[in-house]
């Protein structure tokens, strides 16, 4: 299966998930090429969807969401996992979780959004994204969590390997 993985990542962290995901896909026979939204035109050639991104101010990066607008119809005609990976502090935390993201998975028909812990480096920040950090009293470092991100992508692989209309497990489809 031919598989897009779609990131829009400010300062690599996110991408490097991506990259995670990829090489799981990759070791479960998928062909996968990852590229950033805005180098996305269009879905001809891919079977299925991996859209990520990180999160600021409790949203996706304009790349990814406009992706969704651009893609929108082309989206709904295959499967389609979104990942996001937010501040650096809990994973449940409210900033981790994008505002637009149950409307977004209803209007792409997407199996499912799975939210990561990310990665803070002060000094890669603009003044602008320094301040708006300063009010989250998010914890420098990286706190991505490989591992899950790992895991996730082999259970997106186990979902693509079961025959169209299989259901999803309820860790994939939340």
């Amino acid at each position: 299966m031919r598989i897009l993985l779609a990131v829009a990542s400010r300062h690599h962290g996110t991408w490097e998930m991506g990259e995670v995901a990829a090489d799981v896909l990759r070791t479960r026979g998928h062909e996968v090429v990852q590229r950033a939204p805005e180098d996305v035109e269009d879905l001809d050639g891919y079977d299925a969807v991996l859209l990520g991104s990180a999160v600021y101010t409790a949203h996706w990066l304009p790349a990814a969401r406009e992706l969704t607008h651009r893609c929108g119809e082309e989206l709904l005609a295959r499967p389609v996992w979104l990942f996001s990976s937010g501040l650096a502090t809990q994973p449940a935390n409210a900033a981790n979780s994008p505002l637009e993201i149950r409307a977004l998975c209803e209007r792409i028909g997407a199996r499912g959004h799975r939210s990561f812990r990310g990665r803070l480096d002060r000094a890669a920040l603009s003044f602008a994204e320094r301040a708006i950090i300063a009010g989250g009293r998010a914890r420098e470092g990286d706190h991505r969590d490989m591992a899950a991100v790992a895991a996730w992508a082999g259970e997106v692989a186990d979902a693509l390997a079961r025959p169209a209309g299989g259901a999803a497990p309820a860790s994939i489809a939340s």
